[in-house]
This record gives structure tokens, C-alpha cells and sequence, in this order.
């Protein structure tokens, strides 16, 4: 990957803002100049986000933040969203959907409805619900960009987290569907793999690991950036940050 892009003037909605890498993401498209749109249900995240931004822009004159809290849950308020963004700056140049639960590391038979009902809810339809909130936006960009975080569990599918590595191949399915639809335009659809980090989430499902052994989110934001540069040309693509190489399961056609 190249070096993060001048993201100056670029408008950017970055969802689970308040913590991790949607954090560390937020903070950084801010510093390479762009007015972020920083989602989260954490209102404290989210301010604590916002003295960063401030801070960097007192030293910089670059960047700034818009602090939405918003559960994407709340289905019509992620609908009302894309509206909002279109009457204040008439376009959206920038996708990160971040936010993701994990729900519980189960067996299949023993994982509540109501816990797989919301790992469906937040990971999955909550994403459909933003794409489709955002697209006509990304549209009227010269440069659109939509970054997916996806996982490696998508792919290895391991044994008790059924439900969460469920919800990633379905946004990946989107993610590949959306960059067939656009791929005669500018926009440029891809998910990225963060691999293993030092996430409150990492914690939840691996408790008996070691976090000092894993990268910090904001290592893992650094390569992240660069999808989201007009430079960019792939489309349709899996970003794996640990190994910072692109990978295809369906290059659009």
C-alpha cells in the first residue's frame, strides 16, 4: 500500500467511531484532511474522538468531525442519515461501515435467538440499510470509496462463532454484489480484513490472549487509509491489513 492520502475536502461516515479501529480510522482520515461523520452508539467515544480531531486541527488546520450517536439498530435513523448528508454537503465522498458486534462464541445449537438475531441486525442489515442510504451519494462523488470491514472468519468459518463469521461472508456478499453494480463508475467498493487486533471485541472472543502480542488498532487504521485515496483502482477485493495484500473470491466481471 501507498502512503495516506491528502484527504482534504473529502467527506467521510465512519460507523462504531467511538472505539477501536473505526476509532484510530475516524482520527486519521481527519488528519489527512477530511470532515468525518464519526458514528457510534457512545456518546463518550465520540466526544473524546471530537477533542482529538480539535486538537490535531489546532496543530494542522486540517480536519474536522461531525459526531452522529446513533444505534444501527435505530433502521430508520440510519435511512434518515444519508438525507442528512445530502442536504448539508450534497454528496459523500467516503464509506467506512465499521461497526460489527461479536454476539457469543457458541456452538450453533446453544446461540440464542435474540444474540444471533442481533449479530444479523448490526453486522448485516444494518450495512444494506447504510449502503443503500449512502449509494446515491457515493455516486455524485468524482472519487467514492466504501471500505467494508469484513474478518478472516468469513473465510475460515472455525468452529463456535457460527453466527458472527455468518454475518461476514453476507457483507462481503453485498460488498462484491455493490462493486459489480458500480464498477463502470468511479466508486470503488472493497472489504478489508483486519486481521487479529488489540480490540475491546479480540478481547471478548480470544480472553485468555495475551493483547500485547497483537497490533494496535491504530497500526492497523494506517494501512487501512490508503483504500480510501482516489488513486485507488481495485474494486470488488478483499484488503487483508495484516499481510497488506489485496485478495479476490469473485473479481467482478
Amino acid at each position: 500500500m501507498t502512503a495516506a492520502p491528502d484527504l482534504t475536502g473529502r467527506i467521510a461516515i465512519v460507523t462504531g467511531a467511538s472505539r477501536g479501529i473505526g476509532y484510530f480510522i475516524a482520527k486519521q482520515m481527519a488528519a489527512a484532511g477530511a470532515h468525518v461523520v464519526a458514528v457510534a452508539r457512545t456518546v463518550g467515544g465520540l466526544e473524546e474522538l471530537d477533542d482529538e480531531i480539535k486538537a490535531e486541527r489546532a496543530r494542522t488546520g486540517k480536519g474536522d468531525a461531525t459526531l452522529v450517536p446513533l444505534d444501527l439498530t435505530d433502521m430508520g435513523g440510519v435511512d434518515r442519515l444519508g438525507g442528512a448528508i445530502h442536504e448539508r454537503w450534497g454528496r459523500l465522498d467516503i464509506l467506512v461501515a465499521n461497526a460489527g458486534v461479536l454476539g457469543t462464541i457458541s456452538p450453533i445449537g446453544h446461540v440464542e435467538a435474540k444474540v444471533f438475531d442481533k449479530v444479523m441486525a448490526v453486522n448485516v442489515t444494518s450495512t444494506w440499510r447504510l449502503i443503500r442510504s449512502v449509494d446515491p451519494l457515493l455516486r455524485l462523488s468524482d472519487a467514492g470509496r466504501a471500505i467494508i470491514i469484513s474478518s478472516g472468519a468469513a473465510h475460515s468459518a472455525r468452529a463456535f462463532w457460527g453466527p458472527y463469521a455468518a454475518s461476514k461472508a453476507a457483507v462481503e456478499a453485498l460488498m462484491r454484489s455493490w462493486a459489480h453494480e458500480t464498477e463502470s463508475l468511479p466508486l470503488r467498493v472493497n472489504a478489508v480484513d483486519p486481521g487479529a487486533t488489540r480490540t475491546a471485541m479480540r478481547a471478548q472472543a480470544m480472553p485468555g490472549e495475551n493483547p500485547e502480542t497483537l497490533p494496535h488498532p491504530t497500526e492497523v487504521a494506517e494501512r487501512i487509509l490508503p483504500l480510501a485515496s482516489s488513486g485507488l483502482t481495485q474494486t470488488g477485493m478483499i484488503f487483508q491489513a495484516k499481510h497488506n495484500r489485496w485478495v479476490s473470491y469473485q473479481q467482478p466481471a
